[in-house]
This record gives structure tokens, sequence and C-alpha cells, in this order.
């Protein structure tokens, strides 16, 4: 009884979130999984049961599997990029630059534009837009003498493409990763730096060795942040190539197959497919944190 007055109210306020939660998150969810396991093709509803026949049918679909490959190339040029990029520009601010504050607005300033605005402005930079003539990225790589840089980046191969769509995503993002790494450097308490050039350490050393292991949980709230983010992004891609349709991930292929196609049930099993993926990236990531809290 103790422990119900205790308890209660709060359980009670917290109880329509949960209710929220329940039904529009976790019931959604199993709703998707119930149609990926059905024959769901057509605007009439059929919940006939088939198995993972639409799981081992994505399997088998060399559309698929290359949008796979895709995604996984976007993923790791993108995450990598940010978190070097993000940590270098962290690393020159914490150093102490004038006008440290304008410079911080201006590296997080494209996270507040939306990534169909950032898919207009880099799908100008990155092609051709006046037949020969050329423009924004490939001009510049010309003029400054670096024009074997020069791409026709959306008619290239695969890597090429997914290149130049990570790199507007990671322009997006960097500014973000900045701030974290920013705020991770700069919330190592300098009584630890102290004590290690005390000690006799060079500055390369204090940082690699003292502040270095305390932006683990930095890092790992990056790269999960990062991927998630990878896994699902759909407009970007979608706004970058509108007419050629040339460049495709899951999600795309999620799209086209449930509003296109019709195929209901293949694209919820797409669907259910990223779900797992983001899963993979997350759930690690919780653990990780949790046996953390419980050390402490």
């Amino acid at each position: 009884m103790h422990r119900l007055r205790r308890w209660g109210p709060g359980f009670l306020l917290i109880l329509p979130s949960l209710i929220a939660i329940g039904v529009f998150v976790y019931g959604f969810l199993g709703r998707n999984v119930q149609v990926s396991l059905s024959n769901w093709r057509g605007l009439a509803p059929r919940y006939d049961y088939v198995g993972f026949d639409n799981y081992r049918r994505l399997a088998e679909d060399a559309r698929f599997t290359g949008d796979v490959k895709n995604v996984i190339v976007f993923t790791l040029i993108f995450v990598g990029g940010a978190l070097v990029v993000g940590f270098l520009l962290a690393l020159l601010l914490e150093r102490g630059v004038k006008a440290e504050g304008f410079f911080r607005g201006v590296f997080l300033f494209p996270m507040a534009i939306s990534f169909i605005a950032t898919a207009v402005i880099w799908r100008w930079l990155l092609s051709n837009a006046s037949g020969t003539q050329e423009t924004g990225l490939n001009k510049l790589f010309r003029e400054a003498g670096l024009g074997f840089l020069a791409n026709d980046w959306f008619k290239s191969n695969t890597v090429f493409a997914m290149a130049a769509i990570a790199l507007a995503a990671g322009w997006a993002l960097v500014g973000y990763i900045m701030a974290l790494f920013l705020a991770g450097i700069r919330g190592v308490s300098d009584d630890l730096r102290e004590a290690a050039r005390v000690d006799g350490a060079s500055e390369p050393k204090v940082f690699w060795y003292v502040v270095g292991p305390m932006l683990w949980p930095v890092v790992m709230a990056a790269i999960v942040i990062l991927a998630h983010i990878s896994l699902k992004t759909f407009d970007l891609i979608y706004a970058m190539d509108p007419k050629s349709r040339k460049i495709e991930t899951p999600a795309l292929y999620m799209w086209f197959t449930t509003f296109d196609g019709f195929f209901f049930s293949r694209g919820a099993a797409i669907a259910t497919l990223l779900v797992l993926g983001i899963a993979v990236v997350i759930v690690p990531y919780i653990w990780y944190s949790m046996r953390s809290e419980r050390r402490r």
C-alpha cells in the first residue's frame, strides 16, 4: 500500500503517454509486421497469411540487395565524414578563436535547413545544370586546377552518386556533431588536465589519455544518431535525383513498392527490415549506456 501511494500519482501522470506510445508506436509496428506476413496487393485489404515469403523474395531481389549496398556505402561515408569533420571543427573552436559564437552559428545553420532545401542546393552544386556548361563544384574544381575531381555525379557509378548524397547530408549534420564534441571536450574537468600536465604529460598526451576516453559516450551517441538518420533518409535522396531515379535505397524502394505498385505487404516487409536495422544500431547503445550507469 505504501508503494502504491508513492508510485501511484506518478504512474497515473505518465499513463496517457504510455497508452499513446503503446497504440501509435508499438501497436502500429505490430500491425506492420502482420501486413508483411500477408499477401496484400492492391487497394482492397487482404491478410492471407504467407509467412516469411515476402522476406524471402526480397532476399532474392537484385534491386533490393543493390539498395542495401547503396545504403551501406552512404552510411559509411556519411557517418565517417561527419564524425571526422565535426571533431576537427570542435577541436579548432576549443582552442579558442575570435568570434567563436559566430562560427558556431555558421556551422550549425545548415541543420536548420530542411533536407528538401538542402537537396535542391546540392543538386545544383553537383550537376551540369546548363548542359555542357559546368556549374557548381565541377566549375570550381576546373578553375582551381583540380579538374580530375570533376565528375558527372549522378550518371556515374553508384559509389560516386551515394558519396555525393552523403556529402550533402554531412554538410547538414556536421555542425550538430561539432556541437556534441565541443560540449564533450569542454565537459572534461580542468583539474584532470592540470594533474596530467603536472605529471609531465605533453598536450597531445593530455588529450589522448585524459580527454579522449571521456569522449567515448559522445562518439557512441553521434554514431547512433547519424546511423539511424542514414538508414531512414528518404526526402534528401528523393529530391536530389527526382528524374532519373538511378539512386535508390531501401527507404525509396519501400515508397515505390507501396504507393506506386500498391504491393503493401512487400512494402511492410521492407519497413520491418529498416526497423530491425535501426534496432541493431540503437540497442547496443542502450545496453552500453545502461551498463555505464550501473558502474557509476
